[in-house]
């Protein structure tokens, strides 16, 4: 009898367990993607997997440095971040910097036009992007933990890595995963981890792209939510492109479009117009990043050249 009751125990608990983690599914932002990169093209994603819009305050990205078990970097977070939209933040540095024994080089001026919020450069100010592929990275709520990239207190070499038999080390020499590697969150992952792991196993929750890549920043995927707002299946054209400078850039789609704005790849905002035909007129020649927005709240990003 006391072996049944304790079946029925055991049975029970792990029900009430796995409801209580079903019941957090979608309920709380958690980090879509991880970009660690040469030059310290280095960003975070954060999603909001929930029906509604979440105000910033009171939410910061922490790094937790070689290792660090506490005192970390950290950056706050401002603004509104819609339901189903992410926010990308990451390092901003523009200019060489002399660090002593070596120059730290500016980032990709496109991995920079594509951050909505970034530091400014300064690593004694704030070295919270500076990451590298041993550092854990943490989303925090006034302080609480609601996602963990890599472990806390742990330093696995110079990244965690593939390899089970080394604790996902890279002590036995497996293939590094959170260093010169893009990754993206999968979309069957629904919510953060709050707990620290025991072992950080960087492949279980996340797919591996290479070293900038940065084509999947600005949005993501998710079961919770299967329309997102940077919705790549809309159906639209820009032609030409290139385009002739002094030529029209224009924009056709079933859907209704709002606005569009044109940045070069410094991240400046160049156009802002209510309209689907846009004149190059001001534009030099070169590369930029065109957004379109719809009224349905969709909105999409691409390349635009000048020629």
């Amino acid at each position: 009898m006391k072996k049944i009751l304790l079946s029925l125990a055991v049975i029970v608990t792990i029900s009430i367990n796995a409801q209580t983690l079903d019941s957090l599914d979608c309920s709380e932002l958690f980090i879509s993607e991880y970009i660690e990169s040469i030059n310290n093209n280095n960003a975070i994603e954060i999603y909001n997997p929930t029906a509604s819009s979440i105000n910033l305050a009171g939410y910061t990205i922490n790094r937790y440095s070689n290792g660090a078990s506490s005192g970390p970097e950290s950056w706050q977070l401002g603004g509104t971040i819609a339901s189903g939209d992410v926010i990308v933040v990451g390092n901003g540095q523009l200019d060489s910097v002399d660090l002593g024994t070596y120059w730290s080089v500016p980032v990709d001026p496109v991995f920079y036009a594509l951050l909505d919020d970034h530091c400014n450069g300064d690593y004694d100010a704030n070295s919270t992007f500076y990451f590298n592929g041993d550092d854990a990275m943490t989303l925090e709520k006034n302080g609480n933990i609601i996602d963990i990239f890599g472990k806390v207190g742990e330093d696995p070499g110079s990244a965690w890595t593939d390899d089970a038999s080394a604790g996902y080390t890279d002590a036995n020499g497996g293939t590094w995963w959170t260093k010169r590697q893009t990754l993206i969150r999968k979309s069957s992952v629904k919510q953060g981890i709050t707990q620290n792991p025991v072992l950080f196993d960087p492949t279980s929750e996340y797919d591996s792209l290479p070293d900038q890549t940065y084509t999947e920043m600005g949005s993501h995927n998710c079961d919770c939510i299967t329309t997102s707002i940077n919705n790549k299946d809309v159906t639209y054209v820009i032609y030409p492109n290139p385009t002739p400078k002094g030529g029209n850039v224009v924009i056709n789609s079933k859907s209704a479009i709002s606005y569009i704005e044109i940045y070069n790849m410094l991240g400046e905002r160049i156009i802002s117009e209510r309209t689907s035909i846009v004149s190059t007129e001001m534009l030099l020649k070169g590369t930029y990043l065109i957004n379109v927005y719809f009224e349905d709240g969709k909105s999409v990003r691409n390349k635009l050249i000048i020629d």
